[in-house]
């Protein structure tokens, strides 16, 4: 992969069921079992298919009219199968966006609906990479630290 795609994040461990991510850029946050204010791993996963879409509908309604309200709520239900495996299901992504009157208003309002399925069919890498189903490769480099081939 060229640097122009590659993406990761390091996770370091702080205590039991405690973690800091890290990005390339210097962000952190911290991340955990849910024992505490952290977010979990799940929390993280809806809040990146939310933000994902968010970013993208900002961008192109913001250009038009900044908007008096802008909330997302992503919400789905926690299945714990142990035939299939644990995952979410019936996620959803459920945006509150006003724009103020008059023509910017009317202008972002009109764009909305479209920057909306524009995201979700085809710019929202996230949400694109959950429902196409794209495979997850578990490497230990435990031996080797430097590896990054599977086992």
């Amino acid at each position: 992969m060229s640097d122009d795609t590659f993406r990761s994040v390091e996770i370091e461990r702080t205590s039991v069921g405690r973690y800091v991510v890290r990005n390339a850029r210097g962000g952190e946050l911290s991340m955990g079992t849910g024992e505490d204010a952290t977010f979990t791993p799940v929390e993280l996963l809806l809040a990146a298919l939310g933000g994902c879409t968010a970013v993208d509908v900002d961008h192109v309604t913001s250009r038009r009219a900044e908007p008096t309200r802008f909330a997302v709520t992503v919400s789905g239900d926690k299945i714990r199968d142990p035939e299939a495996g644990n995952r979410m299901e019936n996620l959803t992504v459920t945006f509150a966006v006003t724009f103020p009157d008059g023509a910017d208003g009317d202008r972002a309002r009109e764009v909305l609906p479209r920057s909306l399925r524009q995201s979700h069919d085809r710019l929202c890498t996230v949400s694109r990479t959950v429902e196409l189903g794209t495979p997850v490769s578990i490497v230990d480099a435990t031996a080797d630290p430097d590896s990054t081939e599977p086992r």
